[in-house]
C-alpha cells in the first residue's frame, strides 16, 4: 500500500477537514498536526477536493480552490516539456559495429528467424528502417558467458521496432543482449501493450543497454518462471518514456522486477509513467517478492515531465512496492520484499507522492540521492531496516508501521515548510524546475558515512572524495550531453 494511501484512511468529517484547511493559512497548530501524521501537501489536496465534491457548489468550488492552493504551495513550477540534454539514459551518438558473427536483417520475419537460429557469439544487426512485429517473439537459444547474442542497431535512432502484441521479446534463455534500438508498444487498444521485454526464468545475465522504449505498461517485467529465476541483469542508459496516460489496471511500472537477484539499474532516463484504471498508483522502478541486492544507481527518475496534473499517485523508486503474493515471491513466503538493496546517486524529482518508498526491505541503502518536488522518503514495516547517508531531500525522511530507519548526515526539509510554500533546499540549485541542477553558490558539504564513502562518483560520473556535496551531484555540468559540433 503506498503511503499517500494513508490520507484516504483518516475519516475525519468534511467540516473538520475544512476547519483543519482554514487552520493552514494562519494556525501553526494545523500545520504541526498534519506534519504529525506525515500528511504533505500533495497527499491532502486530492482528499480534500474528492470529499468537497458531490455537495453543493460553494463547498465543491471551496475545495477545489483550496486543493489547488495545497498543491501549488508544495510543487511549484511544471517542469518543461523539452530538458536539456543530459547525458542519462539513452544516447544518440554512432557506436561502432560489435564484434562476434554478424547477422543482417531487413524484415521482421528475417529478425524473428535469426532469433529462433541464434547461437553464443553471434550479433543480429537490425538494418534502418522501421520494423513492425505482430505477435511475440521468442528468445530461447541460449548465449553463453564471453559470447553473448546481441541484438541491436548499428546506430541509436536508426531502427524502430513496433510492437503489437502484449509482449514483444520474451527471453527465456541466458546472455542476451539489446543495444542501441528504438522500441515502441503499437496495439489498436493500448492497455494490451503490457511489455518491451518480458525476462523470466533461465535469462540469466541478460543486458539492455541503450534502447529508447515507449508506450508499455511495464516496459521491463523480469520474473521467475518454472522455479528458475533470471538473476544477474543489466538494464543501462536507456530511456523509458509513455507519450500518453495508461488507461489500465495492470500495473504500470517501467522496470517492474520481481523475485531476481543480483540486477543493475544503472544511468536510465525513466520519465511519464501515468496510470489512469485501478488503484491510479504507479512507480518508475521497483524490485521486490523477496529478491536481494538489487542496485538502482545514477538514474533520473521524472515521475511528471510531459504529462503532469493527472490524477492518481507516482512513486519514484521503490524497494518492496505494493507488495507480492506469496506465489510469486522467490522463497514462497515474502518476509521481507527485498534484502540488502541500494539506491546511490539518484535524482527523483517531479512526483505527486513520495520520491522513494521502502517496503519491508531489509538492509537497504540510500545514499547520495536528490529528491526534488516529492513527498520525500517513505521508510514502512518492521521487516525494513534503511540506512540513509548524504541525501538531499525536498520534503522528510521519515519512517511508520514500525519502519526502522537508521539515519546519517542528510538534508531534508520538515512537511510543516510545503504548507508554507518554503523550499529551502531547491534555492541551492540555479533551476530546479528547468532540471538545472547547477549549484547557485557554493554548498554545503559532510563527509561520508562508511555506506557512502563507497561511493565512487556521482550521478554524473565525477569522482567523489570523502569529503562531498549532498546528494546525487557534484558537478551538474557533466551531466550535459555534449551537443553537435561540441565533440
Amino acid at each position: 500500500m503506498t503511503p499517500v494511501r494513508k490520507a484516504r484512511r483518516l475519516r475525519l468529517p468534511l467540516a473538520a477537514l475544512l476547519l483543519a484547511a482554514l487552520g493552514l493559512l494562519g494556525a501553526a497548530g494545523g500545520v504541526l498536526f498534519l506534519q504529525g501524521q506525515g500528511i504533505a501537501p500533495r497527499a491532502l489536496a486530492p482528499y480534500i477536493e474528492k470529499r468537497s465534491s458531490g455537495h453543493n457548489p460553494l463547498i465543491t468550488g471551496a475545495g477545489r480552490e483550496f486543493a489547488a492552493l495545497l498543491l501549488g504551495l508544495d510543487r511549484g513550477h511544471a517542469m518543461p516539456a523539452e530538458l536539456l540534454p543530459l547525458a542519462i539514459g539513452a544516447q544518440p551518438g554512432a557506436t561502432g559495429p560489435a564484434g562476434g558473427t554478424r547477422k543482417l536483417v531487413a524484415s521482421s520475419e528475417e529478425g524473428r528467424r535469426a532469433i529462433a537460429a541464434a547461437v553464443p557469439g553471434d550479433t543480429i544487426v537490425f538494418l534502418p528502417g522501421t520494423y513492425r512485429i505482430r505477435g511475440n517473439v521468442i528468445v530461447s537459444r541460449a548465449g553463453a558467458e564471453g559470447a553473448p547474442i546481441v541484438v541491436r542497431a548499428d546506430r541509436p535512432g536508426s531502427t524502430t521496432i513496433e510492437f503489437d502484441a502484449v509482449e514483444g521479446f520474451k527471453v527465456s534463455a541466458p546472455y542476451w543482449r539489446f543495444e542501441n534500438l528504438t522500441i515502441r508498444g503499437a496495439c489498436p487498444q493500448q492497455e494490451a501493450c503490457e511489455h518491451a521485454f518480458h525476462v523470466v526464468g533461465g535469462a540469466h545475465h541478460f543486458a539492455a543497454v541503450n534502447n529508447t522504449i515507449l508506450d508499455f505498461n511495464a516496459h521491463f517485467k523480469i520474473n521467475a518462471e518454472g522455479g528458475r529465476f533470471p538473476d544477474a541483469g543489466l538494464i543501462e542508459s536507456n530511456t523509458l518514456a509513455d507519450t500518453t496516460p495508461r488507461r489500465t489496471a495492470a500495473p504500470v511500472t517501467p522496470i517492474d522486477l520481481v523475485a531476481a537477484n543480483d540486477w543493475l539499474i544503472r544511468r536510465n532516463l525513466i520519465t511519464d509513467f501515468v496510470k489512469l484504471g485501478g488503484d491510479r498508483v504507479s512507480y518508475g522502478a521497483f524490485a521486490k517478492g523477496a529478491g536481494a541486492r538489487t542496485r538502482f544507481e545514477r538514474n533520473v527518475v521524472l515521475c511528471e515531465q510531459r504529462l503532469r496534473g493527472l490524477p492518481g499517485q507516482r512513486v519514484g523508486l521503490s524497494f518492496g512496492g505494493g507488495g507480492t503474493g506469496k506465489p510469486y515471491c522467490r522463497d514462497h513466503k515474502c518476509v521481507t520484499e527485498q534484502d540488502q538493496g541500494l539506491m546511490q546517486a539518484n535524482l527523483v524529482a517531479s512526483c505527486s507522492d513520495v520520491g522513494i518508498y521502502v517496503n519491508a526491505g531489509a538492509g537497504t541503502k540510500l545514499i547520495d540521492n536528490t529528491l526534488v518536488d516529492t513527498a520525500g522518503v517513505d521508510v514502512r514495516f518492521p521487516e525494513s531496516s534503511v540506512e540513509a547517508d548524504g541525501n538531499l531531500v525536498d520534503g522528510a525522511i521519515r519512517s511508520r508501521n514500525g519502519g526502522r530507519l537508521h539515519p546519517g548526515d542528510n538534508l531534508e526539509t520538515a512537511i510543516a515548510m510545503s504548507y508554507l510554500g518554503r523550499h529551502p533546499l531547491r534555492k541551492l540549485f540555479a533551476a530546479p524546475d528547468s532540471l538545472d541542477f547547477s549549484w547557485r553558490e557554493a554548498p554545503p558539504r559532510h563527509t561520508a558515512g562508511a555506506a557512502s564513502a563507497m561511493a565512487a562518483s556521482d550521478l554524473c560520473g565525477t569522482a567523489r572524495g570523502p569529503v562531498r556535496r549532498y546528494g546525487a551531484f557534484e558537478d551538474f555540468a557533466a551531466c550535459l550531453a555534449p551537443r553537435r559540433g561540441d565533440d
